[in-house]
C-alpha cells in the first residue's frame, strides 16, 4: 500500500476568501465554484494529492451529490448538512498511518476539530499561496523542458544562448 495524501478543501469557504473567486460569485455562483475546481485540478497534479471539495447544500437544495470533474472529486452535501460536518466525516475515513490529510478552511473551529482527528490544516490563504507557488512551479519546469528541447537541435551553446538573450533584451 503506497501513501497518499488527501486535500479536503471547503469549497464555498475558499470562494469567500480569494478575492478573484468572491467577486465573481456575485455575478454567477456556478462559474465560482469551476473556477476554483480548475484551479485545484492543476493544483492536485503538481501536488500529487486527492482533491476532495465540499459545497455546502446551502446552495444546491436536494440529496447529496458525489461526482468528479477534472479529476477532482465534487461533494454536495445533503439539504441541511454543512461542509464542515461532511468534512470532518470524511477526515475520519481518510486517516491511516499512510495517508497525509489536510483540509483547507479558514473556520478556526472546524481547523481545531480537524487537527485534533490528526489531519493538518490549510487556511484559505494558505492554500490560496502554495497554489500560486504550484502553478510559478509548473511553468518553469515546462519552460525548461522546452527549453531543453530547442537546444538540443541548436548549435548554439547555452552560454552562447544566454548571452544572444540578453542582447535580445537590451534591443
Amino acid at each position: 500500500m503506497k501513501r497518499q495524501a488527501y486535500l479536503l478543501v471547503d469549497g464555498y469557504n475558499m470562494i469567500g476568501a480569494w478575492p478573484h473567486l468572491s467577486r465573481l460569485q456575485v455575478v454567477n455562483i456556478q462559474e465560482a465554484r469551476d473556477r476554483l475546481i480548475a484551479e485545484l485540478a492543476s493544483y492536485a497534479r503538481v501536488r500529487q494529492v486527492q482533491v476532495i471539495v465540499v459545497f455546502d447544500a446551502q446552495l444546491v437544495p436536494g440529496r447529496a451529490t458525489r461526482l468528479e470533474q477534472s479529476g477532482v472529486q465534487v461533494v454536495f452535501t445533503e439539504e441541511n448538512e454543512t461542509a464542515d460536518s461532511y468534512i470532518e466525516r470524511g477526515v475520519g475515513a481518510y486517516i491511516h498511518p499512510l495517508n497525509r490529510v489536510t483540509v483547507a478552511t479558514s473556520d478556526m473551529a472546524e481547523q481545531w476539530t480537524i487537527f485534533q482527528q490528526g489531519a493538518l490544516r490549510m487556511s484559505a490563504q494558505e492554500l490560496w499561496l502554495d497554489l500560486k507557488l504550484a502553478k510559478e512551479e509548473m511553468t518553469a519546469d515546462v519552460e525548461r523542458y522546452y527549453s531543453r528541447r530547442l537546444r538540443r537541435h541548436s548549435p548554439w551553446s547555452a552560454t552562447q544562448l544566454a548571452r544572444l538573450d540578453q542582447l535580445r533584451k537590451t534591443l
